[in-house]
């Protein structure tokens, strides 16, 4: 019998990094006879191919979905115990949706960095919030720290390497 909990904790997540995904698809990703703005960037050599991007970020949402789980089964469900991990898992969880419409939407790299900051801070917190109830929850999320470090530098690179507006869609 299907664990519907675990499922939706998992599938979660990831609803909004697709969402974002479809919705963004354009800006990232043209024919192959032209460049698209992204293209355009100076980027630093050690940026990942756009492939990377969709299957490590289902990889990390499912990862972080799972760990919610965790914390609600672990505290019984949405009780006392649950509500400082699961409010600092939804925050962490907004700010990484919002990162993609400000850098891809607004192309505004000064405040993609800055917002990426912030999520790197609510994400470390809900971490620890997390491996004080469930030890697994926790480590499950470090995966997710260590991409946050490694998109931070690129975000930063971008901001300090391109700095005049973007033109184009």
């Amino acid at each position: 019998m299907a664990n519907w909990p675990a499922l939706g904790s998992i599938i979660l997540p990831n609803v909004g990094g697709w969402a974002n995904g479809l919705f963004f698809a354009g800006q990232i990703r043209k024919d192959s006879s032209e460049k698209s703005w992204y293209d355009e960037l100076k980027k630093p050599s050690w940026t990942p191919p756009k492939w990377v991007f969709g299957p490590a970020w289902t990889v990390l949402y499912s990862s972080m979905g799972y760990a919610s789980y965790l914390i609600w089964e672990e505290c019984d469900g949405f009780t006392e115990d649950a509500v400082l991990p699961l409010t600092l898992y939804g925050v962490q969880l907004l700010l990484n949706w919002s990162w993609t419409p400000i850098f891809f939407g607004l192309k505004d790299f000064k405040l993609a960095f800055i917002e990426i900051s912030v999520l790197s801070g609510a994400a470390v917190a809900t971490t620890l919030s997390f491996g004080s109830v469930n030890k697994t929850a926790g480590l499950l999320l470090v995966p997710y720290l260590a991409w946050l470090g490694y998109a931070s530098s690129l975000s930063y690179y971008i901001w300090k390497n391109n700095p005049k507006p973007v033109k184009g869609q």
